[in-house]
């Protein structure tokens, strides 16, 4: 089943000069943070216990991803996220500066190196979900699904930019360089940010509160299943996927005895492919769904784990990274897209930042296993391991494809009525009950309770903490709807803006099989704080 939008040009959102100015800054700061991390690599290969040291570089990449997602997306959902991303570049460069520093004073010991990565961690993860919730402010909603296949080849262009360049520059010039180029890159982008100029700048102008943002994000996540699915295959995919990423340095310099510039061109392969399939991902769009292309690409990506594993020269295993590239494109630009053309606007940072956070923390807590794994067990039986669980993983999709979300329509619907009380109301108080009372004669009954589950999920998604239905025992034809919410602010996001046309639909049918208008009644409590 597929959740592709109708397939437009791979290139046309380049068209655009502000997302074109951009999306060449984010390339650059992409290939700086490959340089980053090929870098603190190559200082660990040599280390004892360097199968562990090497995978705990992209744990502590990673690991700041899992742990501040959704307080990130909280962040860019109620603050200016220029304002935020430009912030962000300047920390992300200053940390740059100083790790650059130590390591050409020489004062860079694996621990050192592992915490100011974990530091650099912590910025991209307050960038990743303000710059994709930025996205749909910069393309129009039919280019969302070649955007994200922009943003795919922006990271493997710079995979296979980046640890080529960063190869030659370890080998030449000395790691301290590879990471003020990337403090440098960082620059880049908070300059490319300065000069771009929002149609709508500022945030909300009724911020919601963090705390409030934080928990509406995670009922949001927690009651739509189309979410739920996505997250799902994301992980199923990452997991055994890094592997990859994570045991890639010890094949290049272990097994196939390669040194940086060696290492670089695995890399580079990996990227190689990664664009190439992002020009040809639009035709493979029209052929497959995207369930069949994920399980496609978990096989074809399987199949590369085993290659390292079992072929120990260097030309078939970098002819073999190029699919693999291809593959690894493939999933993520299709989740990606998925993500972003459901997500309703008000809640798409906080939704972006719990997929990164299921990516982000995929990679890193396998990079961990799988590199403890190698240490144990050895290479090669790690990457047989992860090439097993890769196959199985991707014939999962049969049993859990992507849900078909063509045709629902997520654009943003205010068709409550204004609610009109006779008490005063603070935007805190709370927590607020409402109920809404419906006549359903007998024949219509079995099919209203099946309609109302839907609307249930969609109360839940936009704000209730509760929701029931109910029949007055004293009335047969009665039935109450009953939810609750944690504030009559939060009630008032629901009326102005919450609610999508998906939403109005699921409402609809419902009130299709009612008699009479409902009614409805808000509660307040008796005894405010």
């Amino acid at each position: 089943m597929s959740v592709s939008a109708p397939s437009t040009s791979a290139w046309a959102p380049l068209r655009l000069a502000a997302f074109r100015s951009l999306w060449l800054a984010v390339l650059a700061s992409n290939i700086g943070t490959w340089m980053q991390t090929v870098g603190a690599q190559w200082l660990l290969v040599d280390q004892p216990g360097a199968a562990t040291l090497v995978a705990l570089v992209q744990t502590a990449s990673m690991l700041p991803v899992l742990l501040l997602a959704l307080p990130a997306g909280a962040l860019a959902d109620t603050f200016d996220r220029r304002r935020l991303l430009i912030a962000v570049q300047c920390f992300l460069a200053a940390t740059g500066i100083l790790l650059a520093g130590l390591t050409a004073a020489g004062r860079m010991p694996p621990a050192l190196l592992l915490t100011l990565t974990f530091a650099i961690g912590v910025g991209q993860a307050l960038t990743l979900p303000a710059w994709q919730a930025v996205i749909p402010e910069l393309v129009p909603r039919e280019q969302l699904v070649s955007a994200s296949a922009l943003g795919s080849i922006s990271i493997n262009l710079a995979r296979a930019v980046g640890p080529a360049v960063a190869g030659v520059l370890v080998a030449q010039a000395g790691v301290a360089v590879v990471f003020g180029l990337n403090a440098l890159s960082f620059a880049v982008f908070a300059v490319a940010l300065l000069r771009w100029r929002p149609e709508h700048p500022g945030g909300d102008p009724m911020p919601e509160r963090f705390t409030a943002a934080l928990r509406a994000g995670g009922r949001y996540v927690r009651h739509s299943p189309v979410v739920r699915r996505i997250l799902l295959r994301a992980a199923l995919f990452v997991v055994p996927g890094s592997a990859l990423w994570a045991l890639l340095p010890l094949v290049a310099s272990r097994r196939l005895a390669l040194g940086s510039s060696g290492y670089g061109v695995l890399l580079a392969a990996l990227g190689l492919g990664a664009v190439a399939g992002a020009v040809v991902l639009p035709r493979l769009r029209r052929l497959l769904s995207d369930s069949q292309l994920l399980l496609a690409a978990g096989l074809i990506f399987g199949g590369t784990l085993l290659v390292l594993a079992l072929v120990p020269r260097a030309l078939p295993v970098t002819v073999a990274l190029v699919p693999a590239g291809l593959a690894w494109m493939t999933v993520m630009s299709s989740v990606n897209a998925a993500m972003q053309l459901f997500l309703p606007g008000w809640v798409r940072a906080r939704g972006l930042s719990v997929y990164q956070m299921v990516f982000a923390g995929g990679q890193a807590l396998g990079a961990l296993a799988w590199g403890a794994l190698g240490a144990l067990a050895g290479l090669e039986a790690a990457l047989v391991t992860a090439g097993v669980a890769m196959a199985v993983c991707a014939s999962s999709v049969l049993l859990w494809p992507l849900r078909d979300t063509r045709g629902v329509n997520r654009e943003p619907a205010v068709y409550w009525p204004e609610p009109h009380l006779t008490l005063a109301a603070h935007p805190r108080t709370g927590p607020v009950v409402v109920t809404v009372a419906y006549t359903v004669p007998p024949e219509r009954q079995e099919a209203f309770v099946e309609a109302m589950r839907a609307v249930g999920r969609s109360r839940r998604r936009t704000g209730a903490i509760r929701w029931g239905l109910f029949r007055a025992g004293e009335r047969e034809h009665r039935f109450v709807e009953v939810y609750q919410v944690p504030s009559w602010e939060e009630h008032l996001r629901q009326h102005a803006g919450r609610l999508t046309g998906a939403d109005r639909a699921a409402e609809e049918r419902a009130r299709a099989l009612v008699d009479g208008d409902p009614e409805i009644t808000h509660l307040l409590p008796a005894a405010p704080d």
